[in-house]
Formats: structure tokens, C-alpha cells, sequence
């Protein structure tokens, strides 16, 4: 079988690709260039940065040292125009709103799972495959995507918007193992990436100084942060646009009464709305409005199961009812803290992956966590 594996520079894809030659596929690597540090002019906040290499070519060069070692040819591909038109302008769009998004999420949607999906088509690649931590299987004779072996890794939450057809096209050669066994095959192969950390940043742009790096496109204002309780102002934000449901750390607010947590904002006023106590009724919600929902795995109208509200997150129980094809009401009564408008609420039946959408409204006793931030603030 004719292979493309998206090879990043990372160990995962790395060893995905070791993997799948094993097994005795015809494997060809790819390279996806998505980001322009250069032209972007985004140095600001990037601490990987060393002698004047971008990120992006250090990872292109650890993917070349990889293809080599594994005797692979390595192919290279350029998306910054469609990552910029369809992930980063959405992304930018959302904060801007005063919302949370994955770009993550995006990104495997309409480049990695799409665009890279429709290359390797062109080229005459039987199948795709990626570093994932995740694992496809076939019920009914139709893909189905579930949880890694290894949890503490599993990214279907990442992957909860690729399509049907990239599923069934896709292999993840990584779901059955583990990732102390992924860094101890590098390190067997004696690769050059064998220790390379993790990526924890924004999908293809690296792991930098966050708000200073969006304040290179979204210009801060420093603003009020408010105490939702007393009213009083607590200290001054520095860019209301950058802060999310249920942060904590970052706010810096001393004196008694902590910790605090953001429960709410205002773009408009330019306000931030903080709370104190672990447990403050603020950030519980016990249902929430999900929109643009893909699904991988057909359900009824309605049914019982889980969902994760953001990455690394416990399963919720949730009850699932659809509105309509794309969109859905989720409750669950039990309470759920710091659900958040802009990101991903993905849903589980054990462990398949049945698709995911934007969180769109959150709700309390029927009431918007907005009015009722609103109508708290406005309260004598």
C-alpha cells in the first residue's frame, strides 16, 4: 500500500512512519510548511527561536534528518495561504468576539485532513497517515475513530471535525501503543528527534509568548477586572480579548478571598469578570447550545453520552438531543464548570468518537450565562 505520512519533526510522526515501512507499506514523507514567521513578522513572543532559524525550518530540517534515517524520501508542501484564509483568520474572528477557539481543531480540518488529504489523493497515495494518538476500526463496514490505548495522550478531541471520507483514508499507526514505547523506538533508531519535547503551541505556529503574540494582530487595551460579587475594580487587565472562562492563573489579584477565576467579560466595555472560591456557581453550568457539529458516527435523535468540554477534561455525561443535522442541546445535570463559548464540546459513546461541535450558548436553570453575568452586574 502507498503511504503519505505527514511528517512534522516530531517523534510521533516520526515513529509513525518507522512503523508503517515495517509492516511493509511503500511509505513517502511529507512536510507541510503552514506558517511564515518571516513574512508574518511575529519574532515577538517566540522563544524557540535560535540564530535566526524560525521554527518552521527547524522542524522541516528534524523532518529531513528523520526521512534520511529511515532511508524515506521526504516531500514538502506549502499551505501558509489556506492555513492563514481557513484556520488563522477564523481563530483571530473568534478572540475577537470575545471567544475561545482550537485552532488545532481547525487545522486538522482544513489542512492536514483536507488540503494534505487532497495531495496525497493527486499523487496516488492509497492512504494517509499522521502522528495522532488515536485508532480507527469499522462497524458495519463504515470507519469508526476511537480513543488511543493510551488516554493520557488520546487527540480524537482534535480530530473530532475531519470528515467521514479522511477518516476512512487515514491510518493512525500510533493507537495501539503508548508513549514511552513511541521515545524508546526513537531512541533505539538513534534519531535525531529522539528527545525533541513535545509541541504544547498553536497548531503550526510553535509555542511562544501567546498574548504577545496575538497582540501582533490584536491590538490590547488595558481595561477593568471587576469583582461580579462586590463590583469593585480589583486591578487592571491587559487585553480583555485575552483572557478565558475559568482562567485562573495570570490575574494576579492579591489579598484575601482567592483564588480567583474569570467567569465572564464584556468587549465592548473592554471589562473582565472574576469570582473567587473554587466553587463559585458562576462557572457551573448544566447545559449549552452546540453548533456546526460533524459528526463521524451516526446516533438517534437523542441519546445518553459522554462528553469532553475541552482537551484533557474527564467525560461529562451528558444527554444528547439534536436540534437539527449540524446542531444540538446538551444537558447534564450534574454541573459542569468553565464550559466556554468558542470551544470544542466533543462527544463519546465509550470509546468511539462520535463527532463534535462549537460550543455556542451555555445555560443555567434555562438562563444564558451571559444574561445572568449581565443581570448580576446590573443588580443594586
Amino acid at each position: 500500500m502507498k503511504i503519505l505520512v505527514g511528517l512534522s519533526g516530531g517523534v510521533d510522526s516520526a515513529i509513525a512512519a518507522y512503523l508503517l515501512k515495517e509492516q511493509g507499506h511503500e511509505v513517502t514523507c511529507c512536510f507541510m510548511r503552514n506558517w511564515d514567521s518571516m513574512a508574518n513578522n511575529d519574532f515577538l513572543g517566540n522563544p524557540t527561536i535560535n540564530d535566526d532559524v524560525c521554527p518552521q525550518e527547524q522542524d522541516y530540517m528534524d523532518a529531513l534528518s528523520v526521512a534520511k534515517s529511515l532511508g524515506l524520501e521526504l516531500l514538502r508542501v506549502d499551505y501558509v495561504k489556506e492555513y492563514w484564509d481557513n484556520v488563522f483568520d477564523t481563530f483571530l474572528k473568534e478572540y475577537n468576539r470575545g471567544r475561545t477557539p482550537n485552532p488545532d481543531i481547525l487545522c486538522n480540518k482544513y489542512i492536514k485532513f483536507d488540503s494534505f488529504l487532497n495531495f496525497a489523493k493527486a499523487k496516488g497515495f492509497d492512504k494517509i497517515a499522521t502522528g495522532h494518538y488515536a485508532k480507527k476500526a469499522y462497524i458495519n463496514n463504515k470507519a469508526v475513530m476511537l480513543k488511543a490505548s493510551d488516554l493520557n495522550k488520546d487527540q480524537t478531541y482534535f480530530l473530532c471535525q475531519i470528515s467521514k471520507e479522511a477518516l476512512d483514508y487515514t491510518l493512525f499507526p500510533l493507537g495501539d501503543i503508548d508513549k514511552p514505547e513511541v521515545r524508546r523506538l526513537a531512541d533505539k533508531l538513534q534519531l535525531t528527534i529522539a528527545k525533541k519535547k513535545d509541541s504544547t503551541g498553536v497548531c503550526f505556529i510553535g509555542e511562544r509568548d501567546f498574548r504577545k503574540f496575538l497582540q501582533n494582530y490584536l491590538p490590547a487595551k488595558s481595561g477593568n477586572i471587576i469583582d461580579i460579587e462586590t463590583h469593585k475594580v480589583l486591578k487592571q487587565h491587559q487585553g480583555v480579548l485575552f483572557y478565558t472562562i475559568g482562567q485562573r492563573k495570570g490575574l494576579d489579584i492579591g489579598g484575601e478571598g482567592g483564588p480567583w477565576f474569570v467567569v465572564g467579560k464584556d468587549v465592548i466595555k473592554n471589562e473582565l469578570y472574576v469570582a473567587s472560591g473554587d466553587d463559585n456557581n458562576y462557572l457551573k453550568s448544566d447545559s449549552c447550545l452546540v453548533t456546526d457539529v460533524n459528526w463521524l458516527y451516526d446516533i438517534e435523535d437523542e441519546i445518553d453520552a459522554c462528553c469532553k468540554f475541552r482537551y484533557r477534561q474527564k467525560d461529562n455525561p451528558v444527554h444528547i438531543k439534536k436540534i437539527n443535522d449540524n446542531t444540538v442541546l446538551l444537558t447534564y445535570p450534574q454541573l459542569v464548570k468553565a464550559v466556554t463559548c468558542g470551544q470544542e464540546a466533543v462527544f463519546y459513546l465509550n470509546d468511539i468518537c462520535l463527532g463534535g461541535g462549537v460550543i455556542d450558548k451555555v445555560y443555567r436553570n434555562n438562563v444564558d450565562m451571559d444574561e445572568f453575568i449581565k443581570e448580576k452586574l446590573n443588580a443594586k
